[in-house]
């Protein structure tokens, strides 16, 4: 790291490489921060939590008791250990609190003014932030497992929703109109919003080889119900994952499964798992809710990184805090946990150049040092 520095202070580096190389050593490093805890509030487990990109300050948790709470996530104490402290709370006593379990919160994508919240009641509901009053209240015939809002559109304002089977939804960060969702069945479909006949592809996991596969399996993505599906930031690939304990990296452009082996995933979930992908490393990396623990893979090797521990009972969801490398997760034990970078180990005053491994020096930088300069 010290030889990215000084390259990137030489000149001789991409300060986009630097950037990379922290936020992959911040990931790499994530551990149970035993200074931060998020205030508990909910009673019984916690389904779903989402993060306001704006400021990356304001998190938002849906449980399987109906309550949401809105957290600010900003040490305003200034004391190395702190709570995150709730905000607000929907709960029990609300005249508007959903009925049942809450499966989705996410926050409009453009300011912090408004969310949205889908339950098994049948209701998605649109939140004024402020007043903490619904604005609209859309009900359905069939249960919501899953809704989601576009990160891009700018053309649109659709939510997508689905009901009965249709476990997990979202929309490309890539193409505003283009959606992935993933069923009970197995399947994966994508859809162009604009056409008529809505459905673009069916991916399929033996990309085209039906002769090597069961009638059965053909055109299905996984051999058991698709439960979760992230894109990654770029939207150039979609991850997914499902009951068959499998994982799948697909190209989201040409609809073929990468073949990318993630191994054996933990999967027991009988509804929407809600996972993550990091944003700005080098790899991109996954955490995926595995039991009581949460897996950290690399999304294009499939090596298994390693297995954060903390939680006491099943692990339902995790999001990402990109601007800090944080995660944060949520479990049937009523927690949501905060993993945080470890702190960097302090460099002694005399390092020297000669005291760096050689393989964290940019080769540029090495290269510009000529025998003159060592004798001066």
């Amino acid at each position: 790291m010290l030889g990215l520095m000084a390259a990137r202070q030489a000149g001789l580096d991409d300060p986009a490489r630097l950037r990379r190389a922290e936020r992959t050593r911040r990931v790499l490093s994530l551990e149970l921060n035993k200074d931060r805890d998020v205030e508990r509030i909910h009673g019984s487990g916690i389904n779903a939590l989402d993060i306001e990109p704006v400021e990356g300050r304001y998190m938002l948790s849906g449980g399987s008791d109906g309550v949401i709470v809105l957290y600010d996530l900003e040490n305003l104490s200034r004391k190395p250990s702190y709570t995150c402290k709730a905000l607000f709370t929907v709960g029990r006593s609300h005249p508007d609190v959903h009925k049942f379990s809450v499966e989705t919160v996410q926050w409009y994508p453009h300011d912090t003014g408004m969310f949205t919240s889908s339950s098994f009641d049948k209701t998605l509901k649109i939140w004024d932030t402020n007043t903490l009053q619904p604005a609209d209240i859309f009900h359905f015939e069939g249960t919501v497992y899953s809704h989601h809002m576009s990160p891009v559109a700018r053309k649109h304002c659709l939510i997508a929703g689905h009901r009965q089977e249709v476990l997990a939804v979202s929309w490309s960060p890539r193409h505003e109109y283009i959606l992935a969702t993933g069923s009970a069945d197995g399947t994966v479909k994508l859809w162009d919003v604009r056409r008529a006949s809505g459905c673009l592809s069916t991916l399929d996991q033996h990309n085209g080889e039906k002769s090597k596969a069961s009638s059965e399996a053909a055109n299905t993505a996984h051999n058991g119900r698709v439960n979760g599906l992230c894109y990654t930031n770029d939207g150039l690939h979609l991850l997914t994952i499902g009951t068959d304990e499998r994982m799948r990296l697909w190209n989201s452009s040409t609809g073929e499964n990468t073949l990318v082996n993630y191994g054996k995933v933990c999967n027991e979930s009988r509804k929407g798992l809600k996972f993550a992908i990091s944003c700005g490393c080098n790899p991109e990396f996954a955490f995926v809710p595995y039991g009581s623990t949460i897996a950290v893979y690399a999304v294009f090797t499939g090596e298994l990184i390693t297995m954060l521990r903390g939680h006491y009972s099943t692990v339902n969801c995790c999001v990402f805090q990109p601007h800090f490398q944080e995660l944060y997760s949520g479990s049937k034990d009523c927690n949501i946990l905060a993993w945080i970078p470890a702190p960097r180990e302090p460099v002694p005053d005399d390092i020297s150049e000669k005291s760096l491994p050689q393989q964290h020096l940019n080769p540029a930088y090495e290269d510009a040092w000529s025998s003159s300069d060592d004798e001066g």
